[in-house]
């Protein structure tokens, strides 16, 4: 049976971390696209933020040749993006040994989400065996930063709202037991706000972007949107 890691890759030279940094309240998640040519091409799942500042942030990236819009529902666009750099053009600065970064391309595990982060990428995998986990870990923590997040055996359920932070935990569960998703709304931002001692505008991110997340994960999987 294999395992299911969820973790985090600290390297700022990873494609469209400068994206992520220039609009850091987007959820970015990216798909690779292997079947065109030496560099594969990205699917780019950008959700908030105007597409003004999307497309502003995607010129403006060093490592983004071209991009093209091709799909929209509410405020999440795909978009097909072009590499500019060629694979030791984005990593050579960043990372020595680029050939044992090749060598992972042929272990015996599949990346199935990538959420770019404005320092890096947030990835899910799964992994045939724990000896070739470790083979991608131990590399990355040679070569950047690795943190752990989960480590499961592949087919064990995860807990609900898995791939939320804890904080976006704690103030979904707030705002739930406050009464603000009640119909009428029973606490405002504000409410909840004192509640955690943090800022409204803070609730605020930490709402979207865990509300976010669960779209991603339940509603958005039904991508392209159904016909009206």
């Amino acid at each position: 049976m294999g395992l299911v890691a969820e973790f985090r890759i600290h390297c700022d030279g990873l494609p469209l971390v400068t994206v992520a940094g220039a609009v850091p309240a987007v959820t970015l998640v990216l798909e690779l696209q292997f079947n065109h040519g030496n560099r594969p091409l990205f699917l780019a799942t950008v959700t908030g933020e105007s597409q003004t500042a999307i497309e502003n942030a995607l010129a403006d990236a060093v490592d983004v040749g071209e991009w093209t819009l091709i799909g929209q529902a509410g405020d999440t666009r795909r978009y097909q993006v072009f590499p500019a750099l060629s694979f030791e053009e984005q990593l050579g600065d960043h990372i020595d040994d680029l050939a044992g970064l090749e060598a992972l391309a042929t272990a015996e595990a599949t990346i199935e989400r990538i959420e770019v982060e404005p320092d890096g990428w947030r990835q899910t995998g799964w992994f045939a065996t724990r000896e070739a986990f470790n083979t991608f870990a131990s590399f990355w923590q040679r070569n950047a930063t690795f943190r752990l997040h989960r480590l499961t055996r592949d087919g064990e359920p995860e807990p609900p709202g898995n791939g939320l932070t804890d904080r976006q935990h704690e103030a979904l569960r707030t705002a739930y037991e406050l009464g603000y998703f009640e119909i009428p709304r029973q606490a405002s931002l504000n409410d909840i706000a004192a509640e955690l001692d943090i800022s409204a505008s803070s609730v605020s991110e930490r709402l979207r972007r865990a509300q976010t997340h669960l779209i991603q994960e339940t509603v958005a999987t039904t991508w392209p949107p159904l016909p009206n």
